[in-house]
């Protein structure tokens, strides 16, 4: 096995959250996975940190017919982003911006019911917000989570993963707070690469961690004022 890379998304997280130590203990920090692989990455920070965890929720919004190009996303927190350029350029009515948005918003709504069991979303606005996911390559889906999750208030965005292209680093470094990665290999080539198990993380894992992250963080006495 290379000495860079990961034997599974759970050793990620508990590499990564070495890199996090100064936020430990904060009643301040809450942690937020990008499902499905950021999940367990970030259970494992949030268990080192002893910080709550949840997920954020980003759903593209695709041009019908064409999926793979997006118009646009909706992101947890009810926060719709429109690539203006996109639907202009291929004149896109707005009743189908609606009706795709309608769809959207309501895959992102179970998703999100299923993944909490109907637990309401955390209270983001003047936190300090860890948002992670298992990579980055482009970093396009972080990108929309980052833009969507500023529009709720938190105090402070920091972006951590494992492992990430060098340029996505230092680009996406421009929009947050502070971003964190453990290893920036060269050449990176795709995440994937840089785990031993790279196996698709399931919805039924995703719940269960996060039961088992709010049963361990409501076991844990606050700290001494």
């Amino acid at each position: 096995m290379s000495r860079e890379m990961f034997r599974d998304r759970r050793e990620a997280g508990r590499v990564l959250a070495e890199s996090l130590a100064s936020y430990a203990g904060r009643p301040d920090v809450l942690v937020l996975g990008l499902p499905r692989g950021g999940v367990p990455v970030a259970y494992e920070v949030a268990r080192a940190l002893g910080a709550p965890l949840d997920v954020f929720l980003v759903r593209k919004l695709g041009v019908p017919g064409h999926e793979e190009l997006a118009f646009g996303a909706l992101a947890s927190g009810g926060v719709r982003i429109l690539n203006r350029d996109v639907v202009e350029a291929l004149r896109i009515r707005s009743q189908v911006v609606e009706a795709v948005t309608k769809m959207e918003s309501t895959e992102l709504g179970r998703r999100e019911r299923q993944y909490r069991d109907d637990r309401p979303a955390p209270e983001v606005r003047d936190k300090t917000v860890i948002l992670i996911d298992d990579g980055l390559a482009t970093g396009a889906s972080m990108r929309v989570a980052v833009v969507a999750l500023k529009r709720l208030g938190p105090a402070r965005i920091v972006v951590a993963v494992p492992v990430a292209a060098r340029q996505t680093v230092a680009e996406m470094a421009k929009d947050v707070d502070e971003i964190v990665c453990a290893r920036t290999p060269e050449p990176f080539h795709a995440v994937g690469l840089w785990y031993a198990d790279f196996g698709q993380t399931s919805d039924a894992e995703v719940e269960d961690l996060l039961r088992r992250a709010g049963r361990e963080h409501d076991a844990v006495p606050p700290s001494p004022r």
